[in-house]
Formats: structure tokens, sequence, C-alpha cells
């Protein structure tokens, strides 16, 4: 799965070049993990899945039943498959990030976008 993480922490790093200016910092990963697709199309999303397709499930039911208590991701739907790991791994890879913890519901300026890119990666 390493692939698939470093395609989605490549995905955050693009999108935090948008600017996210304002937005509150526990809002980050809903603005750029839920508010748009990671990927669109089901051709596209088996391509990103792989051979690791298995796996994903596993982490995504382990993850929603941790976190929901139950499991409802449609895992006959590569897409939904994708973009939910896209969801989770978002997660973990903004949770790198000491800044985002530490401003909790302070709105984020260009500078603290910018150390959050360096935080997590580029």
């Amino acid at each position: 799965m390493t692939n698939q993480k470093e395609e989605v922490r490549q995905y955050i790093l693009d999108k935090l070049d948008n600017g996210y200016k304002g937005i509150l910092a526990c809002d980050l990963h809903h603005e750029l993990c839920n508010t748009d697709y990671f990927i669109i199309g089901t051709y596209k999303a088996k391509q990103f899945l792989g051979a690791e397709t298995f796996e994903i499930i596993e982490m995504i039911k382990e993850y929603e039943q941790d976190n929901f208590g139950e499991v409802s991701t449609d895992f006959s739907d590569a897409e939904k498959v994708a973009n939910m790991f896209a969801y989770i791994v978002g997660e973990e890879i903004l949770n790198e990030s000491k800044l985002i913890t530490l401003c909790g519901g302070k709105g984020l300026q260009e500078e603290d976008i910018k150390y959050i890119k360096e935080e997590i990666g580029e």
C-alpha cells in the first residue's frame, strides 16, 4: 500500500497549493478529503487499488468498525473503495502535522499551510 499512500500524500500536497487560508485547522481533513473525490472513474480506481485491493478493503473495514460501529462502504464499487481509502490515509497523513493539533479551531494562515506541507512531506 506504500504507493497508494504516497499518491494520497501527493494529492493532499497538491490541494494545499490551492490555498486554504482561513479554514479552521480542525476542518482541514474534511476540506481536503471529503469535499471532492480523490478518484473519479471505475477504471482509474481499479488501477489505483491494484494488487492491494483486499488489504485496502480490510483496512477500511477495521477503520469503519472502530470509528462508526458498522461498515458502510460498498466494496463492490472500486471508486468508493479508493475514495474511502484516501479519506482514511488523508487523516493519517494530516495527523503527522503537529500544527493541526496545536491550532485546533484556529483559522489557518498561509504560513501555517506552508508549515503543514513541510511537516507532511514536501
